[in-house]
C-alpha cells in the first residue's frame, strides 16, 4: 500500500469540504426556490 503525500491529502480533504458546502448550498437554494414557487402559485389561485 503507498502513501499518499501530505500536500495531496490536504487539497483532497479541502476539495471534499468545498464540495460538502456546495451541496448544502445547493439544498439551501433548492428549498427556497421551491418555497418561492409555491407562494407564486398560492398567490395565482387566490385571485
Amino acid at each position: 500500500m503507498t502513501s499518499v503525500p501530505t500536500e495531496v491529502a490536504d487539497k483532497m480533504k479541502a476539495l471534499e469540504r468545498d464540495v460538502r458546502e456546495l451541496r448544502q448550498a445547493n439544498e439551501i437554494l433548492r428549498k427556497a426556490s421551491a418555497y418561492f414557487a409555491q407562494a407564486k402559485l398560492d398567490r395565482l389561485f387566490r385571485r
